[in-house]
């Protein structure tokens, strides 16, 4: 949260007069309720904002929006409206909320009040400037607080989207008893490489694995890091009690583990998918049966 619990008008605490004329402006937003949150929601349709809710979406929004700002007004913290915001954030970004919206709708709302209160307050510039320069920081640091949650909750769910999808592109599959499956399609970089070696250690440990095929038929290159990432994985995959089988090497990447100094006469390789996994039964003493099935080890 970044700015909950704050006071709006800053690290000075307000002055008497200065609590009375927030006080009124709560009063006023409060009694123009309705014609603010209309007009709110009929300049968000007018800029094309929050295309992707409906009209009666985003008056029900706008609404609890609006309750939240004006009693962030009154009682001088943000935590309620923090909170109503990143809700809001979990719930619009996923139907393809832009930020630019966000702060779009939050600034409409503070030119709406504004208005209101230049309309309220026209014919005494005195006390219009009293209540604008009341009304301003804290309407600014509303603002700052809804744009910065919002943000930081797309940060949020796009890094868990981002882990999702690197899950889903390293998965470990068990094929028979003690017998797991790696295949790898597409570009490897160094955090890739060592998501796949922290997957491929928890998946042994847990299925109690004692071979591992890993086809890397799918990688069109590799770079020394990697290289030597996927040396290492073998080599932590074999202390913990399994076998490693490579599969789909390339020309390019047998070259590569050969320049780095891999001695490929240690790295158990087949030449694609279907022979390791031929390969791994004969280690687990499968027998083939009639029927393309295998069956466990006596």
């Amino acid at each position: 949260m970044n700015e909950s619990g704050a006071q709006l008008q800053g690290a000075a605490p307000a002055g008497e007069t200065e609590t009375v004329l927030l006080r009124e402006l709560v009063s006023l937003l409060r009694r123009n309720r309705t014609q603010n949150r209309e007009e709110w929601a009929r300049r968000i349709t007018q800029a094309q904002l929050l295309t992707a809710m409906s009209q009666e979406e985003v008056f029900a929004e706008a609404t609890t929006v609006y309750d939240n700002y004006v009693e962030a007004l009154e009682t001088g913290t943000l935590e309620a409206l923090d909170a109503y915001a990143r809700d809001l954030s979990e719930r619009i970004i996923p139907r393809g909320v832009e930020t630019h919206e966000v702060i779009g709708i939050v600034l409409l709302l503070r030119d709406v009040l504004a208005r209101s209160l230049f309309a309220k307050y026209q014919t005494d510039f005195a006390l219009l400037n009293r209540i604008l320069d009341a009304y301003e920081p804290a309407a600014n640091r509303i603002a700052n607080t809804v744009a910065v949650g919002f943000v930081q909750e797309r940060e949020r769910i796009i890094r868990e989207q981002q882990e999702a999808i690197r899950e889903l592109s390293t998965p470990v599959l068990q094929v028979r008893e003690r017998l797991l499956i790696l295949p790898i399609i597409g570009a490897i970089d160094p955090q890739r490489a060592r998501q796949l070696t922290e997957q491929l250690l928890s998946a042994i440990r847990t299925n109690r694995a004692k071979v591992v095929v890993i086809g890397i038929t799918g990688v069109a290159a590799i770079d020394n890091n990697v290289a030597n990432h996927l040396v290492q994985t073998v080599e932590a995959s074999r202390l913990l009690g399994a076998t490693v089988i490579v599969t789909g090497l390339s020309p390019r990447i047998a070259q590569i583990l050969v320049t780095i100094g891999v001695d490929l006469t240690k790295m158990n390789t087949v030449g694609d998918l279907q022979g390791g996994i031929e390969e791994a039964e004969r280690l687990l003493a499968y027998k083939v049966v009639p029927g393309g099935t295998a069956s466990a080890p006596a």
